[in-house]
């Protein structure tokens, strides 16, 4: 069997591409998150400053959703090295993981983001705003967390035994 055919030289880019997508759409998500929710909480604070502990439940949140992708990156990351063999089959599944997560991450963190800048302002006004703020955020959290679940699913298919010859 001719191993070329399964680990060409190129299949490692497709892994780093994977990684790169996994850390950089997890973080420009967590980014946009703890932004626009810190626009809401600046707005508040100087008007309502015993809520602003309160209020950053949606900048931890967006925090956590780079935590994801760095999981991700870090173990895709790990399952490549310069002296050992690298499928084609596994930069694809590195790619389709870092994509999953990255692009979860990213959608989750603009929902976190929205939520928590419109809730905080709203909580500010009313109080009874805070528990349907923290529900929101958690099933907008939950998307970042379904792309890390298929992430590592997918991170588990990789397979580099044709590649040990």
């Amino acid at each position: 069997m001719d191993t070329a055919v399964y680990c060409p030289s190129y299949a490692p880019f497709f892994g780093f591409a994977g990684v790169f997508a996994s850390m950089a759409f997890s973080s420009l998500g967590a980014a946009y998150g703890t932004s626009r929710a810190g626009i809401g909480i600046a707005g508040i604070g100087p008007f309502r400053p015993e809520l602003v502990m309160k209020s950053l439940i949606p900048v931890v949140m967006s925090g956590i959703i780079a935590v994801y992708g760095l999981v991700v990156a870090v173990l895709l990351a790990g399952q490549m090295s310069p002296t050992a063999g690298y499928s084609l089959f596994s930069g694809f599944v590195a790619l389709g993981a870092g994509l999953s997560v990255g692009v979860g991450g990213l959608a989750a963190g603009y929902a976190i983001g929205v939520v928590g800048d419109y809730c905080v302002r709203g909580y500010a006004r009313e109080n009874r705003v805070f528990v349907t703020m923290v529900l929101i955020l958690i099933f907008a959290e939950v998307l970042g967390l379904y792309g890390l679940i298929v992430a590592l699913i997918l991170n588990a298919k990789a397979d580099n035994t044709l590649c040990t010859l």
